[in-house]
């Protein structure tokens, strides 16, 4: 189909300049481009719709673009935010770019003979220019009255307390001059983002039709919520950042296999390149038998793929099985820490364990996993206690230091869900 009609049956449509003509337009191949600031050495799961949407449009025979806000980046975009961004020098700029560019090669072909994907960086084009020339050539195109009832502007002015700074005021104006920029240099005729982007991109609409009188289009995509309205991305622990040094592989996998079951087959649809018919085929699934999660691991199986690689997505599914009381033969041990980030954990001299060992109905309450050592008896008996998921009923069983795993750790369960990661110190 159509990349147009592709994106609204994802539900990746929000809003366009002239749908009639963008739609026409894209039965040829046209360049557009998607900016991102780097403000951080990583991008984030909320980057992944603008940038997988770049993607969809190289695949239907586009021309991509990823714009790095080396300039951009340094001012703060105020859309969306109530505060101002803190400001990042150079520096830590040119180095975050150099990480998520790894990352980008995940998401982009940038070795295509026929549509590579290219990085840029718009500091290339605004840094040579003097701050007279600037306002002299593209500062006198734009009036502060339609700058201010942009509501990225408004949004801010309104708040007394933090208000907007007349750095933050000019991003709109860096943001304009870069399309006009890619449209006169590269011919790029089509700027995406999230729908909150709706000011910038039409700024900058304005300004190559005043500068060189072509006609150039914005095509914005939705700001992703979850059903019970709390924001995409965000968890207990902060931002869910696709560097494995930043948020593991397992935590990544574990964000996507416990999405609430109303956003499963949408976020299929927003963030997989499944076709229409197995996402149908999996939505089907899910309404028929939804405890088989067959949608959730489809999903985080495909999204860890993509941004990590099969390996480690095969490691992070065996992470997630060992919880279901999976076997623990050839774990890694980056693997097993991951798992002990996520249960219970309790600290044990190591020379309890040496040279006889220790009762297991003693460590058993010294873990917290039963109260008295009577309990642990019972536990033990009824056939519910598992050392490092392997069942134990033997009431006289000693633990010792050939029980550890990686010298260090010993995996206790009391039932299905009950755990204690017990390690020796």
């Amino acid at each position: 189909m159509n990349i147009f009609d592709e994106l609204e049956w994802r539900g990746l449509f929000s809003d366009c300049t002239d749908t009639a003509e963008l739609r026409n337009r894209l039965e040829a191949p046209i360049t557009l481009y998607c900016g991102f600031d780097p403000t951080a050495d990583s991008l984030h799961v909320g980057n992944l719709v603008p940038l997988l949407a770049l993607r969809r449009f190289q695949l239907a025979g586009h021309h991509p673009l990823a714009l790095a806000g080396g300039a951009t980046g340094s001012i703060g975009d105020p859309s969306g935010k109530s505060q101002e961004r803190q400001l990042l020098t150079k520096e830590l700029l040119d180095s975050n770019i150099a990480s998520v560019k790894e990352q980008l090669k995940r998401l982009l072909d940038f070795e295509s003979k026929t549509n590579p994907a290219n990085l840029i960086d718009n500091a290339d084009w605004t840094a040579p220019v003097s701050f007279l020339d600037f306002l002299r050539d593209i500062g006198k195109h734009f009036s502060v009255n339609q700058m201010v009832a942009k509501e990225s502007v408004r949004a801010r002015m309104e708040d007394r307390e933090s208000g907007i700074s007349y750095t933050e005021f000019s991003y709109m104006l860096l943001q304009a001059f870069d399309f006009y920029v890619l449209c006169r240099d590269r011919n790029c005729e089509l700027q995406i983002g999230g729908s909150d982007q709706w000011g910038n991109i039409t700024a900058g609409i304005e300004l190559t039709r005043k500068k060189i009188s072509r006609t150039v289009f914005g095509l914005t995509l939705p700001l992703i919520t979850n059903s019970d309205g709390s924001k995409f991305g965000k968890t207990a622990a902060g931002a869910i950042w696709l560097d494995p040094k930043k948020t593991s592989v397992y935590r990544f996998y574990q964000f996507w296999i416990r999405v609430d079951d109303r956003d499963v087959i949408r976020y299929l649809k927003y963030f997989t390149f499944f076709t229409r018919e197995e996402i149908e085929s999996l939505a089907a699934m899910h309404a028929e038998k939804p405890e088989a999660r067959a949608a959730h691991r489809a999903l985080a199986g495909a999204v860890t793929d993509m941004i990590h690689g099969q390996a480690a997505t095969a490691e992070a599914i065996r992470a997630s099985e060992i919880l279901f009381g999976g076997r623990l033969e050839g774990i890694s041990e980056a693997t097993f820490n991951d798992i002990v980030g996520e249960v219970p954990s309790k600290q044990l001299e190591k020379a309890k364990l040496e040279s006889s060992g220790l009762l297991l109905v003693e460590l058993l309450p010294l873990s917290g996993l039963c109260s008295s050592k009577g309990q642990a008896r019972k536990d033990i008996e009824g056939g519910g206690v598992n050392i490092n998921n392997i069942r134990e009923s033997d009431i006289q069983r000693l633990v010792t230091t050939n029980d550890l795993l990686f010298g260090k750790h010993i995996l206790l369960r009391k039932g299905k869900r009950n755990y204690v990661v017990v390690t020796a110190v």
